[in-house]
């Protein structure tokens, strides 16, 4: 095996249009390549709570042969613009130009005619981006899920009710959350939590869903979904049962698993869950042994 590589940072130039620069983080594989992997990050805080289990990832999978790649979308994290710049559209369009961008650096490294395989590793509503832009790339891609909304609509409503929890002794709740809505559906931004929705961000996730991406023969597509419980034997939730269903009885191969674990993505001190780590790369190497 070859020594551990470091990661490298750099500014992508997105193209077309002048909507700044992306920060990246480029993890080489430390042994030999044998797969591409593309991080779609969660949702307003739950992404900075993420991004040390997300490093912690890239860096077990690059160590075993799979080139990563993490991008901050528009008006997240080191990237150009502010929260209140972002679309919906336009973080499809990040997640499909670094998937390229991946495509293109590793390209070299495809032995004969074989494509690399790509993974898109969605974490919560970037598993709602990961779906999207995989209908979108014209090469065939493996999905993995960390925890997936099932429904942005579900997750844009208690985003939503954060700006409302102040006004629940005084009664207010219901009438914040319809203003809030009807200054949406106007095409104005809103203020929660210290961030600024974009109507044309709510819009899109809001309309976002988990439905399978079509599969062209012969290709066979591998979703890998887990999720994480403190709960001993936990089960995936009906409405995770019922998503994996639809995508199994699309012609996916399907995997989920459960592992123990803090919901870390939401804890107020910044936790790991080892068990979600080494289950991943589990799956991972699964499907393309050594």
């Amino acid at each position: 095996m070859r020594a551990a590589r470091h990661p490298e940072p750099f500014f992508l130039d997105f193209e077309p249009g002048p909507l700044g620069q992306r920060f990246c983080l480029h993890h080489p594989p430390s042994a030999p390549l044998r797969g591409l992997v593309v991080h779609v990050h969660p949702f307003a805080e739950e992404m900075n709570k993420s991004r040390r289990m997300a490093a912690l990832q890239s860096r077990a999978l690059a160590d075993a042969g799979f080139a990563v790649l993490q991008m901050d979308l528009l008006g997240c994290g080191d990237s150009a613009g502010d929260f209140g710049d972002a679309s919906w559209a336009q973080w499809l369009a990040d997640v499909v130009f670094a998937c390229r961008w991946l495509q293109r650096r590793h390209g070299e490294a495809a032995q004969g005619e074989a494509t690399l395989p790509l993974w898109l590793w969605g974490h919560r509503a970037g598993a709602l981006l990961a779906v999207q832009a995989a209908q979108q790339l014209d090469t065939p891609c493996n999905i993995l899920f960390w925890q997936p909304a099932t429904a942005g609509k579900l997750l844009l409503q208690q985003f939503l009710r954060l700006k409302a929890a102040g006004d629940l002794l005084g009664g207010q709740a219901k009438a914040v959350m319809a203003q809030l809505r009807e200054e949406l559906a106007a095409g104005r931004s809103v203020e929660v939590a210290g961030y600024t929705l974009p109507a044309a961000l709510c819009s899109g996730l809001e309309q976002a869903s988990l439905k399978p991406p079509a599969l062209s023969a012969p290709n066979i597509g591998r979703l890998v979904w887990i999720e994480l419980s403190n709960q001993p034997e936990a089960t995936l939730s009906p409405a995770s049962t019922s998503a994996s269903a639809e995508w199994q009885a699309a012609g996916w191969d399907v995997r989920t698993q459960v592992t123990p674990g803090p919901a870390f993505w939401q804890t107020t001190e910044i936790e790991d869950a080892p068990a979600l780590l080494q289950a991943t790369l589990d799956h991972l190497e699964q499907a393309w042994p050594r």
